[in-house]
């Protein structure tokens, strides 16, 4: 295919798209046909399209016909990473009484429910050197050093939420960073005490408390290969384009 038919397609491919409903079955099958035929640029599309016909209407055979198959599926491409872009990321932390009281299935399964999407994940016994760095910003506070030697006594479960509004709305799932202050239905209001050396110590877990330090934490805790990027099934039913 030509770069000059590429293109042609792709601005027929964009306008048609523009014109079409997003709620309409139409499209939803569209956008499915789109999405498969991505998985291969390599002149395979008319089994692409075969294979789809045999389980999509008539509607979405036509649609995909020809030569805009390719095209549609890189404009539908580009227009999910668009998406994902508008998508926050935080960093959460499942702290080292979290990890040893068996609270880890309880804690991500919070933030599945609520439709955020884990996009990385690993357990880790951070070096109080690290926890140090985790926690510049408390560097001069009296319980700074406490801080950093819980952190870094055990495993911790480090991980990358996904979704709208995920670094305000996860530390409302947290709860208060004193689980004596924390509301029930909250993690650290059901499932912390509040006790140790200090009453920001055994508290569970850790969340990122705006977009800066989101950024800032999860680039101290992941490299970005580490990052996944990708469409999770249930997003059409969590943001309303199916």
């Amino acid at each position: 295919m030509s770069s000059q038919i590429f293109r042609s397609a792709s601005r027929a491919a964009r306008s048609f798209l523009s014109s079409a409903s997003k709620n309409s079955r139409f499209y939803s099958e569209g956008r499915a046909a789109a999405a498969a035929a991505a998985v291969s640029l390599s002149g395979k599309a008319p089994l692409i399209v075969s294979a789809y016909g045999r389980t999509g209407s008539a509607n979405a055979q036509q649609w995909i016909s020809g030569a805009l198959v390719i095209p549609m599926a890189a404009y539908m491409l580009q227009e999910q990473e668009a998406r994902a872009a508008e998508l926050e990321r935080t960093f959460i932390a499942i702290k080292p009484d979290g990890v040893q009281r068996g609270l880890i299935s309880e804690i991500i399964s919070r933030f599945e429910r609520k439709g955020f999407k884990l996009v990385a994940v690993k357990i880790v016994i951070p070096s109080k050197d690290f926890a140090q760095k985790h926690y510049h910003d408390l560097s001069e506070r009296p319980f700074f050093n406490g801080l950093c030697d819980f952190l870094s006594s055990g495993p911790v479960l480090a991980m990358v939420w996904e979704g709208e509004g995920v670094i305000k709305y996860g530390r409302k799932l947290i709860g208060a960073t004193d689980p004596q202050k924390s509301e029930p239905g909250t993690i650290r209001g059901d499932l912390a005490v509040g006790v140790g050396r200090s009453s920001t110590a055994r508290n569970i877990i850790h969340g990122s408390d705006g977009p800066e330090t989101a950024k800032d934490e999860i680039k101290l805790w992941f490299k970005p290969e580490e990052l996944v990027n990708y469409t999770s099934n249930a997003e059409k039913w969590i943001y309303g384009n199916n």
